[in-house]
């Protein structure tokens, strides 16, 4: 079993990075506001999303090469549009994952300002990060989402006896800012499509740690990530469904008062004597998606750049680091009473984006530039187009649904 868990780690990657403002936050507002009612919006985003998911670490490992690099011999053209996607998004993700980390380590140690617990943080992030780079990511991600995974299902099932009927009815929103909220919600569930890009950096990553993992292993690793985050994802749209709908409170809009109602809908189910577990908890898994997208946007950038300049550069890690800790703590102090609008303002933009990533993904997976054995099967390809269809559907629905 030891041996086994060693050998995973960009699926756990995938896992912490995944499992934070998608599920702390946008799951639990849909199980508060709409009950059980966006399951499906849930477990259709999952299913649709997965192959371009999938397509990271399967590139990765039968070539040995990161998707960046599978985009460039496609087309310059296609780097440079990543190039500037990630530029305009990245900013505005990394504010968001870090107001609510910093929302919940106030309320866990119930002093400091959410400024102050902003410069904590990153300047944590940056130290682990200049200091000891994958290595120290790929341990810690695993015992965060293990121990979070164990807690929230503990959670879940404590809070169902609680309420005397669960309605289980289904909801299509017609209003324009309940549409606005699907789209957000799906734009990072279970993550922005971005992601894969991540996971074929972190699969070439490990593979240079331990050269003896074969692709097999590497499509298990990704695939354990992908289903724990979906059940974690039903587990706090669960929560926020049998504790708050209904009751008359919403989430508020402040980093910190969200992160009291987040803690207080697990100790209504374990207990008030958990709250500082749960709280750790919680706290770790916001902590790890800072930490990880504090990681991998600065290096798909460094590697983006050297491959449309065709050139070295010794220290653009360290640089675009620099660049994001900068541009993000410039947003932060605009937007820092308004957690909710910056959220869902950054998960809207990644939904609308989702189609390049899936048709690049498709078409990369697809071509001469994959070896043949590895390429998706027909099965795979008609999935992987009636995924598409239905992304471009959402998008053109929601641009519809704000011109309306």
């Amino acid at each position: 079993m030891s041996r086994t868990l060693k050998r995973l780690g960009p699926g756990f990657l995938f896992a912490g990075a995944a499992i934070g403002v998608s599920h702390l936050v946008q799951s639990t507002r849909a199980g508060a506001d709409f009950g059980f009612g966006l399951l499906w919006a849930l477990l259709l985003i999952n299913i649709v999303k997965y192959p371009f998911f999938e397509y990271g670490p399967r590139y990765a490992s039968a070539t040995g090469r990161s998707l960046l690099h599978g985009y460039h011999t496609m087309s310059k053209g296609v780097l440079v549009a990543y190039f500037l996607l990630t530029f305009a998004t990245m900013f505005t993700i990394q504010t968001a994952v870090t107001i609510v980390t910093a929302g919940i380590a106030q309320s866990l140690f119930g002093s400091g300002s959410i400024v102050l617990w902003t410069a904590i943080i990153t300047s944590f992030c940056f130290s682990i990060l200049i200091v000891g780079r994958y290595k120290v990511l790929d341990t810690l991600m695993k015992i965060i989402v293990i121990c979070l995974t164990l807690s929230t299902i503990v959670a879940v099932v404590l809070a169902i006896p609680k309420q005397e009927a669960i309605s289980w009815s289904q909801r299509i929103p017609s209003e324009t800012t309940a549409v606005a909220f699907l789209i957000a919600f799906m734009g990072w569930m279970p993550a922005p499509l971005d992601i894969s890009i991540w996971q074929s950096i972190w699969t070439v990553e490990k593979k240079k740690i331990d050269p003896t993992v074969t692709h097999k292993q590497s499509r298990l690793d990704f695939n354990v990530g992908f289903v724990t985050t979906t059940v974690l994802a039903i587990g706090f749209l669960a929560l926020g469904a049998l504790v708050m709908f209904n009751s008359g409170a919403t989430f508020s809009s402040s980093g910190g008062e969200f992160a009291n109602q987040l803690i207080s809908m697990y100790t209504y189910s374990l207990g008030d004597s958990t709250k500082i577990l749960i709280g750790v908890a919680a706290l770790t898994t916001m902590f790890s998606t800072t930490l990880t997208t504090l990681d991998a946007s600065p290096r798909v950038m460094h590697t983006t750049s050297e491959l449309i300049l065709n050139k070295k550069f010794k220290r653009g890690y360290l640089f675009w680091i620099l660049i994001l800790i900068v541009g993000t703590l410039g947003i932060f102090f605009f937007l820092l009473s308004e957690m909710t609008l910056l959220i869902d303002i950054a998960t809207i933009l990644s939904f609308l984006t989702a189609p390049f990533y899936a048709i690049i993904n498709f078409k990369l997976i697809c071509s001469k530039h994959t070896p043949k054995a590895k390429r998706p099967s027909r099965a795979m390809r008609f999935y992987s187009v009636l995924s598409i269809v239905i992304l471009v559907g959402f998008s053109l629905w929601y641009l519809q649904t704000l011109g309306s």
